[in-house]
């Protein structure tokens, strides 16, 4: 009887606690009430709130799915299961919560708008679309389902479409959250900035302190060539969140667009202290630090790009292509083709028919001193982009190293055909001239030589006879 009375005194003061905004204290309190006794729902119910509040949103999940296996199993928890798995970044493990939800309430369309944005994650559009047209026919007035398929669309670059579905979102339900803010990235997206500039500034009147609203203006402004305007919302972000790694990212890359390489690294490398996994933050901070003189930057560059590069091979399929690419040619620029060479490889089985990509891999092996492989993926290249002059240079440097003058001259002038200005095909087009001379030269030396010794023999035998005699 202790145990349960000990049990309730935990649950009223995580009530109290989380009526306060005390998520830590709060969640304390639930858990010693669970210790006691683990069996209701409602608790485990509550500490899902806890954690959904605290942002902490995979815990959530698993507590409302804990909640809802010892309940009875109602179609709202189920939902708050799924939403929270799709808010943790999982919307494979959503899907079959939110499909429980409407088999269990066939009149939850938040289920099914919850349901679009997992499959527009997961980039299933088509069953997205299908569900939309589900959810239509049960609400055809929900704002909430309108705003979801826009996504969809927005990712297909369907501008106009999701345009479309986002004045509808913002007709049907104005208090939709951030609906004018994501309408104006859809006008954005079509080129309408002004537009979209207007519509973040109406957003912004309605909500100031929107941090993700004054990151998407900010970042809007800049695409404008409003840098000044793009600065002030950055910093306006951060005298709210001074943690806040998207604004100090773009604050680098303002640095970086106005020629400022000391701001550039003090931003770039207070995002990776933020946020080591921050997407592209590592990149760009050894971008900026393998163009400062001295071995400590190129050390640290070196070392970042290890990092990177480990990230990378761990989790492959968060990374992009684009993102793989950089991360090769930036090895390559701090002297490391070796571990180049495994993102290209990498990136080519992930696209076999990326020229580029096999030219890069061949400048790997040309700089490990492999030659017969990088020849081998230079002709890959130019088998999938015959008009690829970088490849044709190697390998006409590659057949001059070799003495084999003729093929080397072949790709030289394939290759000065499309470039004929290009000044590195120009010094090599002088150095196979040059050989050419030396070739002609020797060719007629062999046919001068023995006539020369002939005629000086004469003489020498002449010089013996006599010296016989």
């Amino acid at each position: 009887m202790n145990e349960w009375f000990d049990a309730e005194d935990h649950i009223e003061r995580a009530h109290e606690l989380y009526e306060a905004g005390r998520w830590d204290e709060a969640e304390k309190e639930l858990r010693q009430a669970l210790a006691r006794n683990p069996f209701q729902p409602e608790w485990h119910f509550n500490l899902a709130l806890t954690l959904e509040a605290a942002g902490r949103f995979r815990e959530a999940s698993d507590s409302y799915k804990k909640a809802f296996e010892l309940g009875p199993g109602d179609a709202q928890t189920a939902v708050l299961v799924g939403y929270n798995a799709l808010r943790a970044g999982d919307p494979e493990g959503s899907l079959p919560w939110l499909e429980k939800a409407t088999e269990l309430d066939g009149s939850r369309v938040d289920a099914l708008a919850h349901k679009i944005d997992a499959l527009t994650r997961l980039a299933r559009h088509e069953q997205a679309e299908v569900t939309f047209y589900l959810a239509q026919q049960i609400d055809p007035e929900n704002g909430e389902i309108y705003a979801a398929m826009a996504e969809s669309l927005l990712a297909r670059g369907l501008h106009d479409k999701a345009v479309w579905c986002l004045r509808e979102a913002a007709r049907l339900d104005p208090e939709l959250p951030r609906v004018e803010a994501r309408l104006a990235e859809a006008y954005a997206r079509t080129g309408r900035h002004e537009r979209a500039r207007q519509l973040y500034l109406r957003e912004l009147r309605r909500d100031p302190g929107s941090v993700d609203t004054l990151l998407d203006l900010g970042e809007l402004l800049m695409e404008m060539g409003r840098d000044g305007e793009a600065s002030e919302k950055f910093r306006r972000v951060l005298e709210l969140e001074p943690d806040n790694a998207d604004a100090h990212f773009n604050l680098g890359r303002l640095a970086e667009k106005l020629g400022d390489r000391a701001g550039a690294l003090r931003q770039y490398d207070l995002v990776v202290r933020l946020d080591p996994a921050y997407p592209g933050a590592r990149c760009r901070l050894v971008d900026q630090l393998l163009a400062v003189r001295g071995d400590e930057a190129h050390d640290r560059a070196r070392l970042l790009l290890l990092a990177e590069l480990r990230e990378q091979s761990e989790r492959p399929a968060r990374f992009a292509a684009e993102e793989m690419d950089e991360l090769g040619q930036l090895l390559l620029d701090a002297g490391l083709p070796a571990e180049a060479a495994r993102v290209f490889k990498r990136l080519i089985a992930r696209r076999p028919n990326d020229a580029k990509a096999h030219h890069s891999l061949s400048v790997c092996h040309f700089l490990r001193g492999e030659r017969a492989q990088g020849m081998e993926s230079a002709r890959a290249a130019l088998r999938l982009q015959a008009r690829y002059i970088a490849p044709m240079h190697n390998l006409a440097m590659a057949y001059l190293e070799q003495g084999q003058w003729t093929r080397a001259r072949y790709w030289a002038t394939q290759a000065r055909r499309l470039e004929p200005d290009d000044p590195s095909l120009r010094r090599l087009r002088l150095k196979l001239r040059v050989q050419a001379i030396f070739e002609v030269a020797r060719w007629l030396g062999r046919i001068v030589k023995p006539g020369k010794r002939r005629k000086s023999s004469e003489p020498g035998e002449a010089a013996e006879t006599t010296g016989a005699e």
